[in-house]
C-alpha cells in the first residue's frame, strides 16, 4: 500500500492537537484555570450550591429584619446574617468557581416565597416568624454543614465547611435565645 506525501502531512496535521495536548498535560505548570468540574463530587457539587442558595436567602431575609425587626435583638440577629452570610458567600463563591461549579444567581421559589410572607408581618409577627424561620434553616444548615465537613471528598470544600460551621453553631444557638424571648413579649 503505497501512502502518498498528502496523506502523511493530512495524517500530522491531524495529530498536531493532540500532541500539543499530551504536552501540556505532561507539564503540570503549562496547566492555568479552573478545575474542570467533573473532578468535583456530585455530592460536593450539591453542597456548594444548596450553601450559596442558602446563604443568599439569609443575607436577604437579614435584611428584612434589620429594616423590619421590631426589638433591637432581633435587627442586631438580621444584620449579623447578612454581615456572616456576604463574608460566606463571597468565600464559596471563590471556590466555586475555581472548581467550575456555577451557583444560583437568585433566590429559590421557596426562599422568595418565604421572603413574600415576611414582608407582609410587622412588628412582633414579623419577629416571630422570622426568629422561627432562622432557628430552622440553621438547623439544617449545621446538620448540611457537618455533613459535608466530615464526609466531603473535595479537600477545599470540606475545609470550607469545617472552618464556616462555628459560626453557623453560633448562630443557631443566638436564633434559639432569641425566638423564646420574642414569643414571650406578645
Amino acid at each position: 500500500m503505497k501512502i502518498s506525501n498528502l496523506t502523511i502531512l493530512s495524517l500530522a496535521a491531524a495529530l498536531l492537537p493532540v500532541a500539543s495536548i499530551a504536552q501540556s498535560i505532561a507539564k503540570p505548570s503549562a496547566f492555568v484555570g479552573p478545575v474542570i468540574s467533573g473532578s468535583v463530587s456530585a455530592s460536593d457539587r450539591k453542597f456548594v450550591r444548596g450553601a450559596a442558595q442558602g446563604g443568599m436567602a439569609e443575607v436577604e431575609l437579614g435584611k428584612l429584619a434589620a429594616e423590619k425587626g421590631s426589638t433591637d435583638e432581633v435587627k442586631k440577629f438580621g444584620q449579623r446574617m447578612v454581615d456572616d452570610h456576604s463574608k460566606a458567600g463571597d468565600q464559596l463563591k471563590q471556590i466555586a468557581s475555581e472548581k467550575g461549579i456555577t451557583v444560583p444567581q437568585q433566590l429559590s421559589a421557596k426562599d422568595r416565597a418565604i421572603k413574600d410572607r415576611l414582608s407582609q408581618l410587622s412588628g412582633e409577627e414579623f419577629d416571630k416568624a422570622y426568629m422561627s424561620d432562622m432557628v430552622k434553616d440553621h438547623t439544617q444548615d449545621v446538620a448540611d454543614f457537618q455533613r459535608e465537613s466530615n464526609a466531603g471528598t473535595d479537600s477545599d470544600i470540606k475545609d470550607f465547611a469545617a472552618k464556616t460551621l462555628p459560626t453557623l453553631q453560633d448562630h443557631l444557638r443566638q436564633a434559639k435565645e432569641i425566638a423564646p424571648s420574642v414569643r414571650a413579649s406578645r
